[in-house]
C-alpha cells in the first residue's frame, strides 16, 4: 500500500520516519505506545494522501505539528513542497529537528512557537493542520497565515460538517469562501482521511490585519515572537 501513496525514491524515508515515530516518538511521548502498530494505516497513510490537495512547488505550514504529522509526511511525499513545521514545545520541535536532518529534508523549517506568533510576518500557500482544534478556533491561527489566493486544509473526523455549521459566524467575519469538505483515498486506504479545505471569498480584499479582527483580542503586535527559529536549506 505505501508504494502506491509515496513515490518509490522517498518509501526508505518513510519508512526510517516511522520507525523514528515507533521509537524515538513512543520514548519521547509524541505518540501513544498503542499507536506503533498501526503507524502506516492510521498516520503516515492518512496524511500522505493530503498531498493531493496541495499545488506543486507551495509553501506548506504545518501548525501543531507535533510528530510531524501531516506537515513531515507531507516532506516525504512531495520533495517539491516548501514546509515550515510550526510547534510552541521543546521536546517536539527537537524531535523534528532531528528527523529533518536524518532524512536530508532540505526542504523543511522548524519554527518553534505558535501560529500566532506568526500573524503578519508569514503568509503560506496553504496551512495545514491535524487533530490541533475546533475548526472555529482553528481559523483563528491559521487564516492570518494564508496567502490571498491560498487556503486552509486541515484533516478533520468525521463531525465535520457539524464543526462547518458551528464556525458559521467566524467564517463570515473573517471573510471565508464556502468550505469544501474531500474524502481522500477511496480507493488506497481502509480508512479514509476527510480533509477540510478554506480559502478567501474575496481574495483582492485580504489584508492584515483582517479587517473584522474579533474585538477584545489583542492584535498581533501584542503577541510573543516564536522563541526560536531554525531553517534548513535555503
Amino acid at each position: 500500500m505505501a508504494r502506491r501513496v509515496f513515490p518509490h525514491a522517498r518509501l526508505g524515508a518513510a519508512e526510517r520516519y516511522a520507525e523514528l515515530l515507533a521509537t524515538e516518538g513512543v520514548t519521547r511521548g509524541l505518540i501513544g505506545p498503542r499507536e506503533a502498530p498501526r503507524l502506516w494505516d492510521r498516520h503516515l497513510l492518512n496524511c500522505a494522501v493530503l498531498g493531493e490537495l496541495l499545488p506543486a512547488g507551495a509553501s506548506v505550514c504545518d501548525i501543531g505539528s507535533g510528530a510531524g504529522l501531516p506537515g513531515l509526511v507531507l516532506a516525504i511525499a512531495r520533495p517539491d513542497l516548501r514546509i515550515t513545521l510550526v510547534e510552541p514545545l521543546l521536546r517536539r520541535t527537537s524531535f523534528l529537528d532531528e528527523v529533518v536532518v536524518e532524512l536530508g529534508l532540505e526542504h523543511v523549517e522548524v519554527v518553534r512557537g505558535r501560529a500566532e506568533a506568526l500573524h503578519g510576518q508569514r503568509r503560506f500557500e496553504v496551512v495545514t493542520s491535524r487533530a490541533v482544534a475546533p475548526l472555529g478556533r482553528l481559523l483563528e491561527w491559521s487564516m492570518p497565515l494564508v496567502e490571498p489566493t491560498g487556503a486552509l486544509v486541515a484533516m478533520k473526523g468525521s463531525s465535520v460538517a457539524t464543526e462547518v455549521s458551528e464556525a458559521a459566524e467566524d467564517l463570515r467575519r473573517l471573510g471565508c469562501a464556502e468550505p469544501e469538505v474531500h474524502v481522500l483515498g477511496r480507493d488506497l486506504l481502509e480508512s479514509t482521511t476527510v480533509a477540510l479545505r478554506v480559502a478567501w471569498a474575496e481574495p483582492g480584499r485580504v489584508s492584515w490585519p483582517l479587517a473584522d479582527e474579533r474585538p477584545g483580542i489583542p492584535g498581533p503586535g501584542a503577541r510573543r515572537r516564536p522563541t526560536s527559529k531554525r531553517r534548513r536549506g535555503a
